[in-house]
Order: C-alpha cells, then structure tokens, then sequence
C-alpha cells in the first residue's frame, strides 16, 4: 500500500454515536489503525471486527450530546462552547508537538471558511502550553477560533470516550448539538466534506441521526477500500 493510502486508512477511523462502541488509545500513534464497527452493535467490536488490537478497545461510552464546557482563549477568556451554539461545530482536539495535527492546520482553515456560509464553525483545542500555541497561531495564521487546556481540555476529551486522546482527532456535531461522529487521526478533505454533507442532510432534515450515522461510517470504509494497494 502506498503512503496515501496507508494515512487514509489510519486515519479513517470514525465513532458514530448510539450503535457504535467507544475506542481508547495509548497515544497519537494508535491513530493509524482503522475499526469499522458493524450497525446495530451495542458494544465494542470483538477482534475480528478490527484492526486494532483487543487490548486498545475500550467500552467506553460516547456522548450523544456535545457536553457543556468552557476554555481560555488566546487571551486567557474563559469562552463556553455555547458561545456556537446553533452552529454545526468541527472540535478539533491537537497539540504543537503533534505532526499530523499541524498537517491538518491549512485543511481546517479551508473548511472554515467553505463552510462559514452553512453555519459550520471549526473550533481548534490546543492540549498544550499557551505561548506555544499562540505562537503557532501566528506562525500558522490560524483564523479559526483556538481554545487552550491542559488537564482540564484532557478531562473534556475523555467526555468523548477519549480517556488517553490519540492526537489529532475531531468532533462532529450538528445545529442541535448532537454528536454526529468522532474522527481520529489525520483528516483530508474528501473525508471532511463527505462527513460534513452528511451534517448539513442532518440540518435540512433529509436524514435522521441513525441513518447519517451508518451513512459516513460506509462511505468512508469505501473511500479507504477504494484506495489502490
């Protein structure tokens, strides 16, 4: 498999919320593994649904509402996350130390601004020093909004089922505040925009939670399968 392939698989690990189980990892670099949990089930997979191994399975469960929460800013505010709220949100939890993370920098600028006009708002978590993360905002030009945590940003991500956060990994809500899905590892853009048009379908109603649930755990195992080996 080549280089591309390999990083859409690793990082073609979706959680979706209700019928999917929850996954724990020792650190970022587990990121590069895949799961598809089938629908329907409750609880996380057994080791012939996986990729990873037995032990790095949690059964953890994720919230199906965004918890409520509040981080410093750049200047040291507290901002709550109801600061958005009736905004879709892409929560983007990463570190300076963190290639993948920075990789994914210009991407997350882009779809900040491609879907500005749709009520998207892309919220970066820095889980990190702030006069580096600040001065990686200025290096990196970010335009997005940053929050800053160190123990407290690692106790909200493990409000996500993520109680030894893989970096990066991203959260995905609609307009109501429900969960959509959880990705971990580095996104590109066919996988954000596919996950984001199945949010927007949320939004407008086409589909229900369940069925955009099912709807982006397929599509993208089709993406990674697509790939040539």
């Amino acid at each position: 498999m080549n280089d591309r392939g390999t990083r859409l698989l690793g990082a073609a690990l979706v959680v979706l919320l209700g019928v999917w189980g929850g996954l724990k990892f020792h650190s970022y670099r587990a990121a590069h593994q895949a799961i598809a949990v089938p629908a329907g089930q409750s609880s996380a997979p057994g080791p012939q649904d996986s990729l990873l191994p037995e032990s790095l399975i949690a059964r953890t469960a994720i919230p199906s509402l965004l918890p409520q929460f509040a981080l410093p800013d750049l200047q040291g505010k507290f901002t709550p996350v109801s600061t958005w709220a009736g905004k879709s949100l892409m929560i983007n939890f990463w570190a300076t130390w963190c290639p993948p993370c920075l990789r994914e920098i210009p991407l997350l600028k882009a779809l900040a601004a491609d879907w500005a006009g749709r009520d998207l708002t892309v919220v970066g978590i820095a889980v990190d020093d702030r006069d580096k993360v600040k001065a990686f905002v200025v290096r990196f030009k970010i335009d997005y909004p940053i929050l800053i945590g160190d123990q407290d940003a690692l106790e909200l991500a493990a409000k996500f089922g993520m109680d030894s956060p893989a970096f990066p990994f991203t959260v995905f809500t609609d307009r109501r505040g429900e969960v959509v899905a959880l990705f971990i590892g580095e996104l590109h853009r066919a996988q954000a925009d596919f996950i984001l048009s199945e949010v927007q379908n949320l939004n407008t109603e086409r589909v229900q939670l369940p069925e955009a649930r099912k709807r982006i755990a397929e599509g993208l195992k089709q993406q990674a399968d697509k790939e040539p080996s």
